[in-house]
């Protein structure tokens, strides 16, 4: 007969049936690091080979216009050219001005800062966020999670080139959900200090960054206002959710920061004139009714790619290390979050993200409508400001489904509760029964057998999930592998043929030639000198020239 003995430290020792559960448990933790492994291995070989390809980056569309501009006028005289001339987006020019200072080097190396700027802020994400909750951390776990978000956000789409090897749009679209990363962390950080000092100054931060995102990116001052005023709100004192005004005094001057450089782009010269060249009709229903069209095409096309289902399991992944890795609490042992009041704000902040994400795009496809017309929906490039908290978002229910299947919700936790197992084999508490043990802790007269051990079905269920859940995020990754292959020989022939032909057109103009021929060089869905038959109305094939100090570019 299976028994329980108690050792002067108070641990129990479970034998016979209960030590498979305790032998099942611990191959499951022994086992996930590897899974981990392998599917960190292969996201990160995607990611390496993204980040060198930046090596093979050549100009194109807007390259041309900001390489001579950058080289003719400086820095601050780009950034005077965007406010007055062209679009009013300041951060975004100074940023430009800064990258293109010396020739390609910068968005040669934009890619590589990008994987590791992203990656590095969301891995230290989850860190704060799990011990926030006072939860362990399983590294390997969390970095898998991580390089997963990241494959899947530049590679799952479709235009994988401009979203992390075209500076002009990672600029725009990809930095903007970076900044807001390393934004939130330094609120975090900053609400963990007890210094007032510390406090003041990432409040002042907060309100000068989102001052500067507010003039980078109009999707994103949408996306990231909506999800800072409903954190802001969520978290007044008077909710009981937190104990001062910190977090909610950084969420209003992220806000506050995001409005007033919201204002300072559309009423900018440059704001101004690009909204002259096509003239907003009024909102109508017929009008609303096309946006929604396109805001639904959006999603079914985000929807059709079933490698973002990666992202789910990444997270259920993490959990499932969450849970293996919490020695210290008994299975069915309520976590922080279960203890905590309030299943109001509980279901808020799980299905808040949702309706905010979706919110968010529309307004981004209601801005691409009115900026580009009837096609601006498919201009993907913009869609990373929703698809980064949608990925978070996936991989945040899929974290916590993994950590209530750890945990053993179905079978586990049951028995725990009636006969006090604990994922260490040990008792649970034993509150009440003292007058039935003798005086050494031990058992009374009469031992009652161990409880039972979770059945086979819940150990085969553990195991089940957790190789299914690496079996998807595995495969999730390997369908990224033919994007990869595809933009990695696209860059690279395009490379390879573009230096031919800017060593033939310096040589020409070296000889004094005013006139050169271009060949277009077309990739990733961006546009090259002769996209019209117009020439006054090409400025790529002007820029070009520009670039070259020519006069005018002529077709082959």
């Amino acid at each position: 007969m299976s028994r329980t003995t108690l050792t002067e430290r108070g641990d129990a020792r479970m034998t016979d049936e209960g030590g498979q559960d305790t032998d099942m448990a611990g191959g499951l933790r022994q086992a996930l690091p590897w899974v981990a492994f392998v599917i960190a291995a292969g996201a990160g070989a995607l990611l390496s080979v993204g980040a060198f390809l930046g090596v093979y980056v050549r100009p194109t569309s807007d390259d041309w216009c900001a390489l001579w501009k950058a080289r003719d006028m400086g820095v601050l005289g780009i950034t005077a050219d965007f406010y007055n001339t062209q679009n009013g987006r300041v951060t975004n020019a100074f940023l430009t001005g800064l990258l293109y200072s010396d020739g390609m080097w910068g968005p040669k190396l934009l890619p590589a800062f990008l994987v590791l700027a992203l990656g590095a802020g969301l891995f230290l994400l989850a860190r704060v966020t799990l011990r926030a909750l006072r939860l362990p951390f399983p590294a390997a776990a969390a970095a898998a999670a991580v390089l997963v978000l990241e494959a899947l956000l530049f590679f799952a789409g479709t235009r994988s080139y401009q979203l992390l090897l075209w500076a002009p749009a990672t600029i725009s679209h990809t930095l903007p959900s970076i900044l807001g990363v390393w934004a939130v962390l330094s609120g975090v950080w900053a609400a963990r200090s007890r210094r007032r000092w510390a406090r003041s100054t990432a409040v002042a931060a907060a309100a000068l960054l989102g001052t500067a995102a507010g003039m980078l990116s109009e999707p994103f001052v949408a996306m990231s206002g909506l999800m800072a005023a409903a954190a802001g709100l969520l978290c007044l004192p008077r909710l009981g959710r937190t104990r001062d005004r910190f977090a909610s005094t950084w969420c209003a001057a992220w806000c506050l920061g995001l409005l007033i450089g919201l204002v300072l782009l559309t009423t900018s010269p440059g704001a101004r004139w690009r909204r002259a060249q096509q003239p907003k009709e009024p909102l109508t229903l017929s009008g609303l009714g096309e946006t929604v069209r396109d805001w639904s095409r959006i999603w079914e096309t985000i929807g059709g790619q079933w490698a973002y289902a990666g992202a789910l399991a990444a997270g259920v992944l993490l959990g499932l290390a969450v849970a293996l890795s919490d020695r210290r609490r008994p299975h069915g042992e309520d976590t922080p979050t279960d203890r905590v009041p309030g299943g109001t704000f509980r279901v808020a902040v799980v299905l808040l993200p949702l309706p905010l994400i979706a919110l968010g795009s529309l307004v981004a496809a209601y801005g691409l409508r009115s900026g580009y017309g009837a096609g601006g929906w498919t201009y993907a490039r913009t869609w990373t400001s929703f698809l980064v908290p949608f990925l978070l978002a996936l991989c945040g229910y899929g974290a916590w489904l993994g950590h209530r299947l750890g945990r053993g919700i179905d079978g586990v936790r049951g028995l725990a509760d009636r006969g006090g197992l604990t994922d260490r084999g040990g008792l649970d508490d034993t509150r009440g029964q003292e007058d039935d043990r003798g005086p050494d802790g031990a058992d009374g007269p009469g031992d009652e057998p161990a409880a039972p051990a979770a059945p086979s079905g819940v150990r085969a269920a553990r195991l089940a999930v957790l190789v299914a859940t690496g079996a998807v995020a595995v495969a999730s990754t390997a369908a990224l592998v033919p994007a990869v292959q595809t933009l990695t020989t696209q860059t690279v022939a395009r490379s390879l043929a573009w230096d031919r032909q800017d060593a033939r057109i310096r040589a020409e103009v070296a000889a004094g030639r005013r006139e050169v021929t271009y060949r277009p060089l077309h990739i990733g869905g961006l546009a090259e000198p002769f996209f019209t038959t117009v020439y006054e109305k090409d400025w790529a094939a002007r820029c070009t020239a520009e670039y070259y100090g020519v006069e005018r570019i002529n077709r082959p």
